[in-house]
Order: C-alpha cells, then structure tokens, then sequence
C-alpha cells in the first residue's frame, strides 16, 4: 500500500543483518544528552472499606535548574496519571500526547490485578512518562512537573485548582459541536493528507493487533495440548520395554519444544503485543489531534465568513479574526512538528518490533 510506504520501506543501504537494522536507526539523541530519568516500580496494592487500588513508585533524577532538588520519589496512582494526561491536552490540544493504557483490559487476556496484569500496567506507565520527558515541548509542562515533584496531598490540592465540571463540559459541547459541522472549508492539504494517513494508518494497526492476539491465543492452545504429551510419553515408556528409550527421547524432544514455545509466547506478550496495541491507541489520539486542529480552523473560518456577510464592527470582527490566524498557525506549526517526530518514532518502533519477533522465531525454530 503506496499510503504506508514510509512504514514498510527500508533503506536499500541497510545491513542484512536484522541487529544491524535496528543500530541503523537508533536516534541521534543519545542518553547522554539527557537531563530527565523517570523509572516506575515497586507496585504496592491498597485496600480500603471503599475500592481497592495500586499505587507506583515514580522516581526521578534529574540536572534541570528549574527543579528544586536532583531526586524525586513519589507514589502515584492510575488516577493520577488520568489527571496528568487530561491536563497535558487541555494545554496542548494539537500536539500528540503519548496514550496510557485502558482502564479495563479485554475480557479473557488478563486477570485484573494479577502479577501480570500490574507488571503489563507498570510498564506501560513507565513508558508513558519517558515519552513525555523525551518530547521537546510537554516536557516542560508545569502540571507534568508538579506530578514528578509534589507529595500526594500537594498534588490532591493542586488537581483542585483544574477546570471544573462546567469548564469540561463546555469543552465536550462545543467538541461535538464543530464534529458535526462538516469538513472544514479551507483545509491546508498537508492536513487533508495527514487525515488520509491516519485513516489508513488506523484499519492496518488494528488488524494487526487482531491478528498478534489470534496468534497468541493459538501458540498458548499448542502449549498447553503439548504440555500433556510428554509425561504421557514417560508413562507410556515404562510398559514398553523395547521402545521405552524411544518414548523416553520423544517426551525429551517435547519437552524441549515447550520451552521453546514458552519463551516465543513471553517475546510476543513482552514485545509485540504491548507495542501494536499502544499504536492502536496512537491512532485514535491521532485522529482527536487532527479533528481539534480542523475545529480551531472552523472557527476562524466561521468569523471570515461572518465578516464578510457584515457591514457594521469590522473593527472587532478584525482583531478576532487575526487571534484566531495567530492560533491557528500555532496550531499547525505544532501539529507538523509533533507529526513528523511521531512518524520517525513509529517507524523506529515497529521496524525494531517487528525484527526482534523474526530474531525470537529464527531462534524458536532452531530450537
């Protein structure tokens, strides 16, 4: 698909070698030119007579100036990373805030509050907080800052001073407000194809997460029938004397298999499935993204036309109307930066998911 060619191409220089590919397109921006270390860990559950819940160790080290101290260590809940990234896009609206995982996990995957459901979570939120350490603009957000930084009663008392219920819903409103206007008139065509990318994008992403899920659930059915059969090859040797080192070397045979099996079933849980699906949720933000810059345009287009229909406080029709190019124009500029930074790191992403599942198959099979 010519749509996706960027995703799928690589470069004819490119080594053979699949190690090699990935050190190809490690980024220029190595760790030592970082200032910003966040690790999540340590999950501790708490019950209470209300909800029970897991807090997360957040800590931080840092050489920023505009921090009061070089180390930081919070304990934060899922909540409060809600929080956090419900305040990074009411600042933001046209830049890519990274996703966090769902609240709710599918159905039949994972046990709620298992060991690998909590380790699943504690990475995903991990990962949630370096892309915002990583990105050249949220990283410097106050809020992000504060949730780093303050204590647990410091933040409670912080988050009370967002917007309130009004001020949420009014957003919602006139969110579904200019969804329903229609397309927007004067549209730049980068955006026009942006949209087209995305919509592409979304179909392809989500098939493969349907299918890595149907290729998981599979290999653990043949795991778990393979499982039985090598102590019923044991069993079965001690009745048959003359072909009992045979069924002995067979039930060895298939134990090996399911070890092998066992670690190609971890790569996928560990490396494939965690990295598709995060793009699945990628490309909803995307398309919100995308839909929030046409409705910052909608406005401005809705005051062109209201200016040019009136006669009488052009003056005022004016001055909103040069805010709103302003806004628009830093909409797009933002927008067209996070896009191409997001589209490097996807690439990097999937390129380097994708060879790590033909390195673990090459070795499952010689295995």
């Amino acid at each position: 698909d010519t749509s996706l060619a960027e995703v799928n191409s690589f470069s004819p220089s490119v080594p053979i070698s699949p190690s090699s590919m990935i050190n190809h397109y490690k980024f220029e921006d190595g760790p030592e030119l970082r200032d910003l270390f966040i690790t999540v860990d340590d999950p501790e559950s708490h019950i209470t007579a209300i909800e029970t819940f897991i807090t997360y160790r957040v800590l931080t080290k840092t050489t920023r100036g505009e921090f009061d101290s070089s180390e930081y260590e919070v304990r934060r809940r899922y909540q409060d990373f809600l929080w956090l990234k419900s305040r990074l896009e009411e600042a933001h609206p046209t830049l890519i805030i990274p996703p966090l995982p769902e609240k709710f996990i599918m159905k039949g995957m994972v046990e709620r509050f298992s060991d690998e459901f909590i380790e699943t979570r504690r990475k995903a939120l991990h990962k949630f907080l370096n892309r915002i350490a990583d990105h050249p603009t949220l990283t410097f957000n106050e809020d992000f800052k504060i949730f780093l930084t303050a204590q647990a009663w410091e933040l409670s008392s912080h988050k009370k001073q967002g917007p309130g219920l009004l001020s949420r819903m009014g957003q919602t409103v006139r969110a579904v407000a200019s969804s329903v206007r229609g397309l927007v008139k004067n549209r730049p065509e980068m955006f026009t194809e942006m949209n087209n990318y995305m919509e592409t994008f979304s179909q392809k992403i989500n098939l493969l997460d349907k299918i890595a899920h149907r290729i998981y659930k599979e290999e653990r059915d043949y795991f778990n029938e393979m499982k039985e059969y090598g102590p019923i090859h044991t069993l079965w040797s001690a009745s048959e004397e003359d072909i009992a080192d045979s069924l002995k070397g067979i039930a060895g045979c298939i134990d090996r298999c399911c070890r092998a099996t066992e670690k190609r079933m971890a790569g996928l849980s560990e490396h494939l499935l965690p990295i598709l699906h995060e793009y699945v949720l990628y490309s909803e933000i995307l398309m919100g993204v995308l839909k929030r810059r046409d409705q910052i345009q909608g406005e401005l287009d809705s005051k062109v036309d209201a200016l040019a229909n009136k006669k009488t406080e052009k003056n005022l029709f004016s001055e909103e109307i040069g805010k709103l190019e302003d806004k628009v124009e830093r909409a797009n500029n933002a927008l067209k930066a996070d896009w191409d930074r997001w589209k490097e790191n996807m690439q990097w992403d999937m390129r380097s998911t994708f060879t790590n599942v033909a390195e673990n198959n090459l070795r499952y099979y010689e295995e």
